[in-house]
């Protein structure tokens, strides 16, 4: 039986998948910059309250990335079998993920709830900080089966080129969560506590709305249940343990730079760089969560056409997605270079926080042209299970930025820390280019061509 992948051109496939996707992630990252920005303008204290939520995000991002470590290696491999012809390994492969996420989602909550304390202040968290970033985590975190189950077994949505319904779901949870943090935060009166509330309840939409489409007995690849298959858990688990170990990276990195500020600034002055910090990362998930939306979209054309042994539609999917990733990424360059002060505004009315952000902001991304090699390269490899490959490729990029880290500070102002975004892209893209063309597709060509 013929699958649509076989028989529509890989051009109109990227856009119907890619760009949905890419719809949705903006949608999504309307989460973090909504929450920002209605917490940054609390009078009196929002300054502080943003710096909070700052020094929660990496350990935040790290309980999603659970979501990435189990379900981007399901849904490769339930894409891969559907490429193989395989339909009973593929439903094996969702229903599988979506018990071991379950299983996480308890042993994630309980943990982050017992260790909060020390979490956040190994985090970079003060004195003065404590009390809102532990009202803002603690709910958060309590909200976290949600959040995994929607953004995880969103992946199987995707996978099954089901992006209109990919978009919708993180839509629904994006639109609530706009309604609800006004309301929460300011009607209620409930401050950083709203913003989380507000949180929670949106992924609960989110997570409704995907696990129905995916329990639905017109779907042809559906959840179900039954014992745990180690087999193919270990399988999910060798592709996904790739994005799950760079999200932790980046994490570490976040903590790195905070730790950094906060070391060569001060208290006083190290709080509000960490502030100035949190607003530039918000513009840069305006950048990367789009572009990982268009990668992840099309992750399933890799895996099936891996599967079938399609070289040539494997080679036309990095093409095109790169092409796509790298015209999104020159639209938002020019942006970050012309009108920063525009997104910081959304952030802070205070006028030395717009001129320190708008400064840190150009300072960061003049070398996002690299970010889509790396995403178009990294997330084509991972969906395909060439964990050997995006290693090198990913983490030479990560520690050029934590290098940079450490050093800058110690030989320039610390303004100029704000670079090591920019050097780590451009010279990362440039091994990643050398050694996709060079050794990697020279090695797919030869694999599922023989």
């Amino acid at each position: 039986m013929k699958h649509k992948f076989d028989e529509i051109p890989i051009k109109k496939l990227v856009l119907q998948l890619g760009i949905p996707a890419m719809l949705a992630q903006f949608f999504n990252i309307l989460y973090s910059i909504v929450d920002r920005m209605f917490v940054g303008n609390i009078p009196g204290h929002g300054d502080l309250a943003l710096a909070s939520i700052g020094i929660s995000a990496p350990a935040l991002t790290a309980i999603g990335a659970f979501a990435y470590l189990i379900c981007i290696g399901g849904s490769s491999y339930m894409s891969i079998s559907l490429g193989k012809k395989e339909p009973e390994m593929a439903n094996k492969a969702i229903s599988q993920s979506f018990m071991m996420l379950l299983l996480v989602s308890i042993a994630v909550t309980i943990s982050c709830l017992i260790f909060k304390k020390p979490l956040l202040y190994a985090l970079g968290c003060s004195d003065t900080m404590y009390p809102y970033a532990n009202s803002y985590f603690s709910i958060y975190v309590l909200g976290t089966f949600a959040s995994l189950m929607s953004l995880g077994m969103n992946f199987f949505v995707l996978a099954q080129g089901h992006a209109k319904q990919g978009m919708i779901s993180i839509a629904l949870g994006a639109v609530v969560n706009l309604i609800l943090d006004p309301v929460f935060i300011y009607g209620f009166d409930l401050g950083i506590a709203g913003a989380a509330t507000a949180t929670v309840l949106s992924q609960i939409c989110s997570m409704i709305y995907v696990l129905r489409f995916l329990f639905s007995s017109s779907n042809p690849i559906r959840i179900s249940f039954g014992k745990l298959d180690w087999s193919i858990l270990k399988k999910t688990l060798a592709i996904g343990m790739m994005p799950f170990i760079i999200m932790l990276v980046d994490n570490l990195i976040v903590i790195f730079l905070n730790a950094s500020l906060r070391n060569y600034g001060g208290d006083a002055l190290g709080d509000l760089y960490i502030s100035a910090a949190a607003i530039v990362q918000s513009f840069m998930v305006l950048i990367t969560c789009p572009l990982q939306g268009i990668t992840n979209g099309c992750s399933t054309l890799y895996s099936y056409h891996y599967g079938a042994g399609n070289y040539k539609k494997v080679m036309e999917s990095f093409r095109y997605v790169l092409l796509v990733c790298a015209c999104y990424v020159v639209i938002l360059m020019v942006a970050a270079q012309a009108f920063p002060s525009v997104f910081v505004r959304l952030f802070t009315q205070d006028a030395k926080m717009i001129g320190l952000c708008t400064g840190f902001i150009r300072k960061y991304t003049m070398g996002l042209l690299g970010v889509a090699v790396q995403f178009a390269v990294v997330d084509g490899l991972t969906a395909m299970g060439k964990v050997r490959y995006t290693l090198p490729v990913s983490f030479l990029r990560k520690i050029i930025f934590l290098l940079c880290i450490f050093i800058l500070p110690m030989v320039t102002s610390l303004d100029n820390i704000f670079y090591c975004e920019t050097i780590s892209d451009l010279l990362g893209a440039t091994f990643t280019s050398v050694l996709f063309l060079c050794v990697i597709r020279h090695k797919l060509k030869q694999e599922l061509t023989a």
